[in-house]
């Protein structure tokens, strides 16, 4: 044997720093993109909120970020990469936290809240995630995304009612498909009602009022009263 060290094979998905790199010059790399992203993202989705999908050209978005048009390319390549890619922010940043717990009638009730309040605490991202979907539904470029995304909505609303008809929350005689639809359905509306008009309600009253709602039509206390 050499006596040479055996180079470590990278983990998929994890940059390897280069020759000579200081582990603090890498982390700096790595926010300065993950800010210049974060801010592009931002610009688009105010100009999509604000002026709809033919607003949004590389220049626009460099200059609203502070950056160069080159900035967003390198970034996303091209305009569809960057509206779907602002898609999956705006669903990601949708309550993590609500994900990771484990499925039933309350963390089903906990989402749905989170989703409404998402209207007020973000409203330039959502206002865009709800134009885009819209121009999905008149057959843009992004349907087939906003179909995949569409449909991991309702089956995580699906698995929420089965596990809660499987803990006893959740009434048995209720379609476990037919509430993710509807659910999707009335936060969807909800979401474009408020684009059209957002101050007939306050979001956080608005929100408790759904959820109330919902947790008297699913609870199986529900199917008693009936």
């Amino acid at each position: 044997m050499s006596g040479a060290a055996t180079p470590r094979a990278a983990t998929p998905g994890t940059a390897v720093p280069a020759a000579g790199a200081r582990p603090g010059e890498r982390r700096t790399q790595e926010q300065r993109r993950t800010r210049a992203r974060t801010a592009l993202l931002a610009a688009a989705a105010e100009l999509v909120a604000e002026s709809g999908i033919r607003a949004v050209t590389f220049a626009r978005v460099g200059e609203r970020a502070g950056y160069s048009r080159g900035m967003v390319t390198h970034h996303f390549g091209s305009k569809q990469g960057l509206l779907e890619a602002l898609v999956q922010e705006a669903q990601a940043g949708l309550a993590p936290g609500i994900q990771q717990e484990p499925p039933g009638l309350d963390r089903l009730l906990r989402f749905v809240e989170a989703y409404l309040l998402g209207f007020g605490a973000d409203p330039p991202t959502w206002q865009a995630f709800l134009v885009l979907w819209a121009d999905a539904v008149g057959g843009g470029d992004l349907a087939p995304m906003m179909r995949e995304r569409d449909a991991w909505f309702r089956d995580r609303l699906r698995a929420d009612v089965l596990a809660g008809q499987a803990a006893g929350t959740v009434r048995s005689d209720v379609d476990a498909g037919t509430v993710a639809l509807r659910v999707v359905a009335e936060l969807r509306g909800i979401g474009m009602q408020r684009i059209l008009d957002p101050e007939p309600r306050a979001v956080g009253p608005l929100a408790a009022a759904v959820v109330r709602g919902w947790a008297q039509q699913l609870g199986r206390d529900a199917g008693a009263a009936e």
